[in-house]
């Protein structure tokens, strides 16, 4: 049999014209990817993702328009299903109040556990598609920049 991991992400960009990314570590791997994670069994593609942003920064946030849907096959980075990403442009309704990070990786004051994720804000102008791990994010993010630069 084969297995769909359905996710959803959310490209967060502030007033300062920076946007919101996550670096994590689990299974002694590290990546930097958008705010997201997977669909939950009987949960939207909304709900999920307001859901992923509550549990991960304590922040909600309203979904501005939808960005990108993966259109290529992606194996997944840690198992043998099939991902298929949803990507939004979302803002925040409220202050962002979770740590910052200005360095990437910064795992310094974080607990050491399975799985490890720090939020950092890097300038539109200056992410670069190199910095992000997978497929799916890279190809989102060339889509946003594309349709925020007409």
């Amino acid at each position: 049999m084969y297995l769909f991991n359905v996710r959803v992400y959310g490209i967060l960009v502030n007033e300062n014209n920076e946007v919101l990314i996550s670096d994590e570590k689990t299974q002694n791997v590290s990546f930097t990817k958008f705010p997201g994670g997977g669909l939950e069994y009987g949960e939207g593609l909304i709900d999920a993702l307001k859901r992923e942003f509550m549990e991960e920064c304590a922040l909600d946030i309203e979904i501005v328009k939808h960005i990108y849907t993966t259109d290529f096959y992606e194996k997944s980075s840690f198992n043998e299903s099939q991902i298929l990403s949803v990507y939004y442009q979302v803002r925040p309704l409220s202050d962002i109040k979770f740590d910052i990070k200005v360095n990437p990786f910064d795992f310094s004051k974080e607990k050491q556990l399975d799985k490890v994720e720090v939020f950092r804000f890097v300038a539109f102008d200056k992410l670069r598609v190199e910095e992000l791990t997978f497929k799916t994010d890279k190809t989102a993010w060339n889509v946003f920049k594309e349709i925020t630069e007409r």
